[in-house]
């Protein structure tokens, strides 16, 4: 089992996606937020453990980076915030579960398939204008 806190987030998601590439199941240790009987989300974070089919990585539109997989418990689609991973545990046990295929919605994520595809997105996310750009902005000035 490796412990993310003595790892970078980059060695984590290296090491997920090639989990994803080999379809090798994944037990991940995370924290969630807590939900109350009614299903509202109560602020409070709970660790679970999951063994998950990593079917797609995405960035979401701010910023965060989630790990989308089937769940092999329950046959569910998961998705984990990279951020809230504490443990993981690359197994040699191939896919099983039908995943659905990774597709994009206008505007909502963007569907990363590959490292290169992560960094090459990540640092074009440093360079974007952080609001729109029109011709008569006049604080453009470099």
């Amino acid at each position: 089992m490796k412990h993310t806190d003595r790892q970078t987030l980059t060695q984590t998601l290296t090491d997920l996606y090639k989990a994803l590439d080999k379809q090798h199941v994944v037990t991940i240790s995370f924290l969630k937020e807590e939900k109350d009987d009614t299903g509202k989300k109560t602020g409070h974070l709970v660790e679970d453990v999951r063994s998950l089919e990593i079917y797609d990585v995405r960035t979401t539109r701010d910023g965060r980076i989630v790990i989308k997989g089937m769940d092999r418990a329950t046959g569910e689609a998961r998705t984990v915030r990279a951020d809230r991973v504490r443990a993981y545990t690359v197994h040699r046990i191939g896919f099983v579960l039908d995943r659905p295929e990774a597709t994009t919605p206008a505007g909502a994520v963007i569907v990363v398939r590959s490292p290169a595809q992560l960094i090459a997105r990540e640092l074009g996310r440093d360079y974007l204008p952080r609001t729109a750009v029109t011709r008569d902005t006049a604080t453009l000035a470099a």
